[in-house]
């Protein structure tokens, strides 16, 4: 079987089997417009609240204020967007965060509590806790990868994954991403330098990647299927005769 591999592996073509073909030394500026995603219903957050009364701060966070970094939300309390887009907030009451970023959520939280005067000078952090994407297909390690840095291009999520098998179609890797109600096919090709200043270089939470199999893949899994029952056959005919004898 691993000659087998190998055989069918030399008869690929080097250049579906590699990343950005004949690309010269270059400069390419990233694209980072629209980086920052849209919150929306089901996205779990943590809101930490720091300042300079940690008594009075204490009563938005689990722990002791005094031992929480002004800048640290490991241990701020968690809040789930419901189907309506609205969070529940202490004193703030509901709070709608679906449909903003989150600079313009912590910016609401921020001037709500100072203008309520429930705290002095505070300072509101917030993180995503659920900033997913999913890698299908022909990846070493197909999975859910969660990021907690918020930030991910497509190649550091294929690595992540274990990076694109010999039999991955890197010309033509698709892209499932939710907007709104509408779910974007989108597809990526990896050998091409495009790949650099694309929209779509940096992923957003809940993307899909889905890596389709080559030609290579499908003729030998259909010769292997094509060719099962004469093995079965002949291994079932050998036990008949260790048998007999």
């Amino acid at each position: 079987m691993s000659v087998l591999v190998l055989l069918l592996a030399s008869c690929s073509n080097l250049k579906d089997a590699t990343y950005f073909n004949n690309i010269p030394d270059s400069q390419f500026k990233s694209n980072l417009e629209n980086l920052e995603p849209v919150l929306k219903e089901n996205d779990l957050l943590s809101i930490a609240v720091s300042s300079l009364n940690p008594e009075a701060t204490q009563i938005f966070n689990p722990v002791n204020s005094s031992e929480m970094d002004r800048n640290n939300s490991n241990q701020a309390p968690q809040y789930l967007i419901d189907q309506d887009g609205y969070i529940r907030f202490p004193f703030l009451g509901r709070i709608m965060a679906a449909g903003k970023t989150k600079p313009q959520l912590r910016e609401e939280i921020t001037e709500e509590l100072e203008k309520r005067e429930l705290l002095v000078e505070p300072i509101v952090n917030i993180r995503y806790l659920n900033f997913r994407i999913s890698v299908m297909g022909e990846v070493g390690n197909p999975s859910v990868l969660t990021i907690p840095s918020e930030k991910v291009s497509i190649l550091e999520a294929l690595s992540l994954a274990g990076d694109l098998t010999i039999y991955a179609q890197r010309d033509n890797v698709l892209l499932i991403r939710e907007d709104k109600d509408i779910k974007k096919l989108t597809r990526i090709d990896l050998t091409s330098n495009e790949i650099f200043t694309s929209p779509n270089y940096f992923l957003k939470p809940n993307d899909i990647i889905y890596v389709e199999p080559n030609k290579s893949k499908v003729a030998s899994t259909s010769r292997l299927t094509s060719w099962l029952p004469v093995i079965l056959s002949a291994l079932s005919l050998g036990v008949i005769v260790i048998t007999a004898n």
